[in-house]
């Protein structure tokens, strides 16, 4: 009986030929890092395949990170996507690709691009719900600019890390409502934010806005973002001007990038607007629908804790770009922004120790204690996975991140 080929991916499988994402990867063997695509259990070296495929892509895909393909454009993402396809399930081109296939566990997965912004928003409303709940019992949960515009906020690329990145307790200043004074030390309110990301790829002009229906031209795909918080540093310095010390020190993301177009089975209509939106915001009469059925999984030391709906999130991606932008801000090739925290109706569906223990009020129960927020040694992952084409699923991978003690 003739061995199985690796590109021949069981039936059902969340990462078939119809999905392929695009990460970043090396090997004990050669330390390089260059371009990858996964395809069941196994990377594909993408610029070493189209090398030997003769490809005109090889330049794009022989790189040590994804920023040249994604600065190509949407054009060559779709040619790009359709030319992996054909490698990896036409029979004629095994002999060429399999020689370039690499089994997933014997890889190291890098920070796929070169982060240039990070943005982070704020976009479900069942979670700033119960966050005005939390911290406004006697007012409006939502603030009155709320479902008029994304909220967000802009943190620090430099401290965007891969899944699989040691994450350090942060150290800052905190002020209970009781203390007379604050005091300095580690954070002892430590979160997560289960989140979905979305990385830039085709630049924009300074002083030009980015309209809606520009969106599959600029954003090239997702991904899992985990946005660590600090919940004591962020409350005593939020105010007036929003997040900083509290969110800064550690955003992971997925080591796999997702493109949009592996995702046109997924697309859902975002919940029914309360309010009329400025034109730059509506997407009443869009082309398609721009919210996305996404699955996601919270689990802390293995065990689940939550199941966070992405397709109940209130805002969009196409409308927070278009906001990001509507001022002239120019977008840069390896922008990321965050959706903000991915929450949904119910108990179980909150994505964040803050809303599940309503602000460590009611501990959660695992196998190895209870938790309010986060202890030192303890494992946050993320999984997920979307509606693909004839009710397969597209998996969107994991992220993760260990807690070890503040230096």
């Amino acid at each position: 009986m003739p061995q199985q080929s690796p590109l021949d991916v069981p039936e059902g499988d969340p990462f078939g030929p119809h999905n392929l994402p695009y990460g970043v990867f090396s090997t004990a063997e050669d330390p390089r890092r260059r371009v990858g695509v996964r395809i069941g259990g196994y990377v594909l070296d993408a610029g070493a395949a189209a090398l030997a495929l003769g490809s005109p892509y090889a330049g794009l895909l022989g790189r040590p990170s994804l920023n040249p393909l994604l600065a190509a454009g949407r054009t060559a993402w779709r040619d790009v996507r359709r030319a992996l396809t054909a490698w990896v399930t036409d029979p004629g081109h095994r002999d060429a690709v399999e020689p370039h296939l690499t089994p997933l566990d014997a890889v190291t997965l890098h920070l796929p691009y070169e982060v240039a912004d990070y943005v982070d928003f704020y976009a479900s409303e069942h979670h700033a719900t119960n966050v005005g709940k939390i911290f406004r019992p006697d007012g409006d949960a939502l603030t009155p600019n709320w479902k008029h515009l994304p909220i967000g906020y802009h943190g620090r690329s430099g401290t965007v890390v891969v899944s699989g990145t040691d994450v350090v307790r942060p150290s800052g200043q905190r002020k209970a409502p009781t203390d007379p004074a604050p005091v300095f030390g580690p954070s002892v309110k430590l979160d997560i934010e289960a989140e979905v990301g979305f990385v830039v790829g085709t630049p924009s002009e300074l002083g030009r806005p980015v309209a809606l229906g520009e969106f599959e031209d600029h954003v090239f795909g997702l991904f899992l973002l985990n946005d660590w918080s600090a919940r004591d540093i962020q409350a005593w310095e939020y105010v007036p001007l929003g997040p900083f010390l509290g969110k800064s020190f550690a955003t992971s993301v997925s080591a796999w990038v997702t493109p949009l177009e592996a995702l046109d089975a997924a697309r859902v209509t975002p919940p029914a607007r309360d309010f009329p939106l400025l034109p730059y915001l509506d997407d009443a009469d869009a082309d398609r629908p721009g919210g996305f059925d996404l699955h996601i999984t919270v689990s802390i030391n293995g065990q689940e804790v939550a199941r966070p709906p992405f397709a109940s999130m209130y805002w969009t991606a196409a409308q927070q770009l278009a906001h990001m932008t509507v001022n002239g801000a120019s977008l840069r090739t390896g922008d990321v922004y965050g959706s903000g925290t991915v929450s949904g109706p119910e108990t179980d569906q909150r994505g964040s120790l803050l809303e599940l223990t309503w602000n460590g009020r009611d501990a959660i129960e695992l196998a190895d204690g209870k938790r309010t927020f986060l202890e030192d040694g303890d494992t946050v992952t993320l999984t997920a996975w979307a509606p693909g084409p004839d009710g397969s699923r597209v998996g969107l991978g994991e992220v993760t991140g260990r807690i070890t003690a503040s230096h």
